[in-house]
């Protein structure tokens, strides 16, 4: 049962005044009392919780805490007041465990920040937490900390070798090395896992790793800045490259174990040929070696490489596919079949070919199951959104991806890049990640965009904008650094700007075609504009022409809505109208045909247009019989209209309803409310009468039916009068001969 409503609010304010002064005691009376009133107030447990934990009553606190946490699951704070509690009682796995829980909340709210903190809570509790770790090393990696980041992966291998999995640490190395390939630290942790020796974290990571070190403490700019000459750089070519070199191993070490024939002669000249950088000579070699039975995936891959970097990539394709098989050869036999469709003109092959290598490349380094997860995700998205589109829209996003894929830091591009394509992803669909792959000059946009999420991230607005101008220099057409112009500018307070260019946006898209993501930016700018008239009635047009419905009848109540509060009621009637219209066009539920009628009679009752009113309520009847809302308004209505008759049928309408539902009190508290207001109404006292009698109420319903009767007797209905004497006898008054004597006089 509710509470006191009163009594809740002012116990909330006593606790929070007492704890504002730090009296502990009071502030868990207060609110506990707060508790007692609403026991579904989330609030008040949360409240209760922090007191609780303040007075170190650290048991209750964690039960307060629990239950919070049942009423509101997608709010942190419970389980952050629960991971304090279990981490004073010393609970200190239970505690990581919760702080945990809490990141992944925050995580799902885009508050990154909040999310890292409690990991490294977490981390600084139970140290080793690989999983963690992990999320840490890529939450870091994906805010362009790279400092952290390292420092996150370079603890992640120490743990990987500690548990015996070398591989994994290794792969950790590798992501550390990808973020700043001349770092000290890197390096020699790297040397030392591919050589078989211990890796020894530096003395500050260490203790850092161990959990020795304060939560907020952070390493300083001297590890970032440690550096040596040596300097590791990936294979210009790209995968396909890598993958040749690897694959020369690889056969080199099969053909020495393999014993000596013509297949294994002509291998070994084709890889002296190849050694010498003589394709052609090569080419010769591996295809004699081919003739003669060798079908070693190294062999193929070696010669379907080659034939790629000679221009004749038909024939190099069947030796590829063949080399996909093989995880150690797999990326850079996808690489070379996406330069070999690339060069036959075949960009739609191209391009899935491409993606498929870049894939394997960031998925080959990811330290968990977890990150492997949403690698694959984004590029099976990726993949999708590749899918849809034609040829000639495919060849600029083939050039990017091939010019991502080579070079001497191709390595450490792939994770800038994938970054930022997780973040156009998420934030502007399919369509805004075709565009960053397409942009002119896509490195150079995706380098500045990054940019400029950084400095917005770290509120350098001038710096920001500054970047987009630049941005925009380069590649004027992409739309991604316009919305961001558009965000730095609602983030300065410049809100009319910031509209007007969202404005423009949209209109750019729907040019475009781009209907999906115009309506997403309009939108997005009514949650910050909600009464632009003219930004609502773009996205209604844009709606209806997409024959999206059911938002352009949401968006046709909130202009009306607007006009509403803007005083504009000629207008908003207007609107609610139309949106009724299209309601019935498109055969919307009743319900929703139904609640625009309510708006409508809401606002004729508020211009005190009395018949307008009356009128819409009809027609709900007519939709929905027991509406309750629209029985109750006409019933008021027609006995302010004095047509008692219509106004108690409608009564009665309502009243069964209420008795169908079992609301007795309801029904109880109506007729009470309306026999108070028209005292002098004869059906009103014997339903009040009647609904007493059923309450088992005797003498109040004795006083109504006295009322009813002495109503009746001045109206001269004698025998009506009668029959209520007869009511009030049936239920044995105190005075029954009384009422016996004047039923005789009546003629009873």
């Amino acid at each position: 049962m509710a509470g006191n409503r009163e009594i809740y609010q002012r116990q909330m304010e006593l606790g929070n005044d007492a704890a504002w002064q730090g009296d502990w005691v009071t502030a868990v009376e207060a609110f506990t009392q707060a508790v007692q009133e609403f026991p579904e107030e989330a609030d008040a447990h949360i409240n209760l919780g922090y007191a609780l934990l303040q007075d170190q009553q650290l048991n209750s606190a964690l039960k307060v805490y629990k239950k919070a946490n049942q009423l509101v699951p997608n709010d942190p704070v419970p389980l952050e007041g629960s991971a304090e509690a279990l981490e004073r009682m010393g609970r200190l796995k239970e505690s990581a465990q919760q702080y945990v829980k809490v990141s992944d909340i925050y995580l799902s709210q885009r508050d990154i920040g909040k999310a890292i903190a409690n990991w490294e809570h977490a981390t600084q509790l139970t140290p080793g937490l690989i999983s963690v770790h992990a999320k840490l090393a890529q939450a870091y990696d994906r805010i362009g900390d790279k400092a952290q980041a390292i420092r996150e992966y370079l603890v992640l291998a120490f743990n990987f070798q500690k548990n015996g999995d070398v591989p994994k640490a290794i792969k950790a190395a590798q992501r550390a090395l990808r973020l700043d390939k001349r770092n000290a630290h890197t390096l020699n942790i790297l040397r030392a896992l591919e050589s078989g020796g211990e890796v020894h974290l530096p003395e500050e990571i260490l203790q850092r790793a161990q959990g020795k070190q304060d939560k907020r403490a952070r390493l300083g700019d001297d590890f970032g800045s440690l550096v040596t000459e040596e300097v590791v750089e990936a294979d210009p070519l790209g995968p396909i490259g890598e993958a040749m070199s690897n694959a020369m191993e690889i056969l080199a070490q099969y053909v020495v174990e393999g014993g000596l024939d013509m297949s294994v002669a002509f291998a070994l000249q084709g890889m002296e040929a190849q050694r010498q950088n003589l394709k052609d000579e090569a080419i010769v070699g591996y295809q004699q070696a081919v003739e003669a039975g060798m079908n070693h995936p190294a062999l193929k891959l070696n010669l379907g490489g080659l034939m790629v970097l000679s221009d004749k990539p038909q024939g190099a394709i069947a030796h590829l596919g063949e080399a996909i098989l093989d995880p150690n050869l797999s990326a850079g036999a996808l690489h070379a079949m996406g330069l070999a469709y690339y060069a036959m003109s075949d960009q739609k092959k191209a391009s899935r070919y491409l993606t498929q290598s870049l894939k394997t490349v960031d998925t080959n380094l990811a330290t968990d199951d977890e990150e492997i997860e949403q690698l694959t995700e984004l590029y099976e998205n990726m993949l999708a959104t590749l899918k849809e589109r034609d040829g000639d829209a495919l060849k600029p996003v083939n050039d990017r991806l091939m010019s991502l894929l080579s070079g001497n830091e191709w390595k450490g591009r792939i994770a800038e890049t994938r970054r930022h394509l997780e973040e156009t992803f998420r934030d502007e669909g399919g369509q805004g990640l075709l565009e960053i792959l397409s942009a002119k000059g896509g490195d150079a946009i995706a380098d500045t965009v990054s940019m400029i999420d950084r400095y917005i991230r770290q509120g350098l607005y001038v710096l920001a904008m500054d970047e987009t101008h630049r941005a925009v220099e380069k590649s004027p057409q992409y739309l991604p650094v316009h919305v961001r112009m558009a965000e730095i500018m609602m983030k300065e307070g410049r809100i009319r700007q910031a509209i007007d260019k969202y404005n423009m946006v949209a209109k750019s898209y729907i040019v475009r075609n781009e209907n999906q993501r115009a309506a997403s930016i309009l939108s997005e700018v009514l949650e910050m504009a909600p009464l632009d008239v003219e930004v609502r009635m773009n996205l209604i047009d844009l709606l209806e022409d997409e024959e999206r419905w059911d938002e352009a009848l949401e968006q046709y109540m909130g202009l009306a809505n607007t006009y509403q509060q803007l005083s504009d009621f000629d207008r908003a009637s207007e609107t609610y109208g139309n949106a009724e219209k299209l309601a019935r066009r498109v055969n919307a539920d009743s319900s929703r045909i139904v609640s625009i009628k309510h708006r409508i009679a809401d606002i004729a009752q508020m211009r005190l247009n009395t018949r307008r009113a009356q009128r819409v309520y009809e027609e709900i009847i007519e939709l929905d019989g027991n509406d309750e809302k629209s029985l109750k308004s006409l019933v008021d209505i027609y006995f302010t209209q004095g047509n008692a008759v219509e106004a108690i049928k409608k009564l009665d309408t309502l009243l069964g309803y209420y008795a169908q539902k079992g609301q007795i009190n309801t029904m109880t508290a109506l007729l009470e409310e309306l026999v108070r207001i028209y005292p002098s109404d004869t059906a009103l006292r014997s339903r009040m009468a009647q609904i007493y009698e059923r309450l088992g109420r005797k003498g109040e319903a004795i006083e109504q039916l006295d009322a009813l009767g002495e109503l009746q007797l001045e109206l001269g209905a004698h025998n009506d009068a009668a029959n209520t004497i007869r009511r009030i006898i049936n239920l044995k008054p105190d005075r029954v001969e009384d009422y016996k004597r004047l039923l005789s006089q009546l003629g009873g």
